[in-house]
């Protein structure tokens, strides 16, 4: 077997002071330096050899000194962030209280909104149901109002006003006896037998009784109109109306031109200066013009007494 290479180097400390040769030699360190050696216990040292420290250096081996120091330096940096923790930890709480408090301030603040809406709420809607009341009352007396404007306009235009055929037994009605209600106005067809009238004689008429001859303002009161005037004598008898010629242009008795033209047909002898209703004709072709002397029946409006609803 193949002995291990052993290297010795002296070691020689002074520590300022003479020693002796025995000393020094006794104080001498020997520091066995292997390389490549395999693992293993170091020889034990012969009997005969003198007490000798060895001091066997090995790759990579940490003094025990060096971990003890970072333990007592991480202590001590502990020891010294102590009482940053303890402010740190005494503001958390300090803030945690105080988020505690504003939630239940947060809280309650809610609940005494939430109440006052409800209570805004509920005198809103009895508001509105009193707006709504004062609103139906409002259009209520305004009604009676215009149905007393109406009476009253109704009344001033007879010398004698006609209370029994206006308001038999005491309950008024819109129109008197005989005469039929359309949209606030009333109608009389003069359906007596002959002799007729002409046109003046039926102005005349209808005058006499607080009214006049119809004035047509649309279709649908020229189709009422028409569902209430009959057949007679023959196809050239109708009903005279309040349209009349003046010059050359066919105006209404109340003063405005007409725009409707419900004309049957077209007669071109401009000697002729009025208009009767033919019965049974299409509503939007049934007028023809007819002259002062042609007798014929007629029809009288004026103001309902009371305003429909």
């Amino acid at each position: 077997m193949m002995e291990e290479e052993v290297n010795y180097s002296t070691m020689v400390f002074k520590t300022g002071a003479s020693l002796t040769k025995e000393k020094i030699e006794d104080s001498t360190i020997y520091s066995e330096v292997k390389s490549k050696a395999p693992a293993g216990p170091p020889p034990a040292p012969e009997k005969n050899e003198d007490p000798t420290i060895y001091s066997e250096i090995k790759t990579k081996a940490p003094p025990a000194a060096t971990s003890a120091a970072p333990e007592a330096e991480g202590k001590a940096a502990a020891c010294s962030h102590f009482p940053l923790l303890l402010a740190c930890s005494e503001i958390l709480c300090v803030l945690l209280l105080a988020g505690i408090i504003a939630i239940i301030y947060m809280s309650l603040l809610f609940k005494v909104q939430s109440a006052n809406l409800s209570n805004l709420t509920a005198e809103y809607q009895r508001l509105a149901v009193e707006k709504e009341i004062s609103d139906n009352k409002t259009q209520e007396l305004r009604r009676e109002r215009d149905n007393l404007n109406q009476t009253l306009e109704v009344i001033l235009k007879f010398d004698n006003f006609p209370v029994n055929d206006y308001c038999p037994n005491k309950q008024c009605q819109p129109c008197r006896s005989g005469w039929i209600p359309f949209k606030n106005k009333c109608y009389l067809f003069y359906n007596e037998n002959a002799p007729w009238k002409t046109w003046g004689a039926s102005r005349e008429y209808c005058k006499g009784k607080a009214a006049d001859l119809v004035v047509v303002d649309d279709l649908k009161e020229q189709e009422f109109l028409s569902s209430h005037i009959t057949y007679y004598h023959d196809d050239y008898h109708g009903y005279f109306i309040g349209l009349q010629k003046t010059a050359n242009n066919w105006v209404w008795i109340d003063g405005h031109n007409d725009t409707l033209s419900y004309w049957m047909k077209d007669m071109s002898d401009s000697s002729v200066s009025y208009v009767l209703i033919i019965p049974g004709k299409n509503a939007t072709k049934s007028w023809v013009k007819a002259d002062n002397v042609f007798e014929n029946k007629f029809i009288c409006e004026t103001d309902a007494l009371l305003l429909s609803t």
